[in-house]
């Protein structure tokens, strides 16, 4: 069973950028807490992960120009020995 924790808001630059940040100093720790809208969540990546970034870049002659950036990281959570 899968369970996703989402959250969609908008924000400044200045906002998605710090929160980048925290984002990429939580995985330099082995076990780490995430914030996800106004929920944390605990996740533990490995030393290796799988990564995967896509630019999309949308022209639409009555919506006008959209651009996305979409990042994926996943990995295989380490069983535990007990």
């Amino acid at each position: 069973m899968a369970e996703r924790t989402s959250s969609s808001e908008t924000v400044s630059t200045e906002e998605i950028a710090a929160y980048l940040r925290e984002l990429a100093d939580a995985f330099e720790d082995a076990e780490t807490r995430i914030s996800v809208g106004n929920k944390s969540v605990r996740v533990s990546p490995p030393e290796e992960v799988n990564y995967s970034i896509d630019v999309i870049e949308r022209s639409a002659l009555l919506r006008g120009d959209h651009e996305t950036i979409e990042i994926e990281v996943s990995w295989k959570p380490a069983t535990s020995g007990n």
